[in-house]
């Protein structure tokens, strides 16, 4: 599942003219030319994906839950399995799922090409979550959001969503994905998504001094712009690498939001892996029209990798 092609070893010599004769050293001694693997790795916000089944006793049509018909839910599975296998990619990084029903959903659509689901579930009624389809099964998964942040106000902040690690041994290339979703702009706490950031910091860089050689991508839907404080927070000092920073900005905004375009989902690069990186390749996936992705509100995020 992983993109990429090895090429031959280098012709040997053929003789030519006159009878053949066998040459005294028949093993061709040149190096091997071998290209890299190529890791596509993508996040999408795929909005607002609910069950058939109304969890929280309010599914009218100005409540936050929406309890899809079957036939609904059908659709909707259809949609996003078809977005998903759209990406072309072997990663991806997946937001607002609520349960893992709606994950097992999307796997029987998109098993040829991401055969393997890991859910990171929230805990609490109707909630949505974060997920990673990945080409094969995770050596590890860790679940960080079990604890609380930091304070505010002189309460216990925790992450608004499950901060999920899911770690894979791809083509002999440790590769470590993490995926989150920060606290959203709506009823805004600007200082637990700061919270958020400065912690989700603290475990991306202890895992990439744990795991010098592994690859290390976080992504998801940060609710927050490039310059806010807590991407700032993720990029200051020796921090992580916003791959989308690199991008033009019409190829760096995910959302429409009062006629304006603006960043919401990055895709980060832990330190001293640049190398790994194809120069170029970041950038937004859009729909038809040139907005959201898949039926959601969100453009996905998109970036290529190199592997041995």
């Amino acid at each position: 599942m992983v993109g990429g092609v090895l090429a031959a070893a280098l012709a040997g010599a053929v003789g030519c003219g006159g009878s053949y004769t066998e040459p005294d050293v028949v093993a061709d001694t040149r190096p091997e030319i071998v290209q890299p693997h190529f890791l596509r790795i993508a996040t999408f916000n795929v909005r607002r994906f609910f069950d058939t089944v109304c969890d929280s006793d309010a599914c009218g049509p100005n409540d936050y839950e929406v309890a899809l018909t079957q036939g609904e839910f059908e659709a909707r599975a259809n949609q996003l399995g078809s977005a998903i296998l759209g990406l072309d990619a072997d990663i991806v990084l997946l937001q607002e799922i609520e349960t893992e029903g709606c994950l097992d959903a999307l796997l029987l659509r998109v098993a040829d090409r991401l055969p393997d689901g890991v859910f990171g579930e929230t805990g609490w009624s109707a909630s949505l979550d974060v997920a990673v389809l990945g080409p094969s099964p995770p050596t590890a998964v860790f679940r960080h959001a079990t604890g609380p942040i930091g304070r505010v106000d002189g309460e216990d902040v925790f992450f608004a969503r499950e901060f999920l690690e899911v770690r894979y041994d791809l083509a002999g290339q440790e590769v470590i994905v993490f995926v989150t979703h920060f606290k959203s702009k709506v009823g805004d706490e600007p200082e637990r998504r700061l919270l958020e950031a400065q912690r989700a910091r603290e475990i991306v860089l202890a895992v990439a001094d744990e795991r010098p050689d592994a690859l290390i991508v976080l992504g998801g839907d940060f609710n927050d712009v490039p310059g806010s404080a807590p991407l700032e927070a993720l990029e200051a000092d020796g921090g992580l690498d916003r791959l989308d920073a690199r991008a033009s900005p019409n190829d760096a905004w995910t959302v429409t939001y009062q006629d304006q375009h603006i960043a919401l989902d990055h895709l980060y690069l832990a330190p001293e892996r640049d190398a790994l990186y194809v120069d170029g390749t970041v950038g937004a996936v859009r729909g038809p029209f040139g907005g959201g992705y898949g039926g959601s509100d969100h453009a996905a995020m998109r970036a290529v990798f190199k592997l041995p």
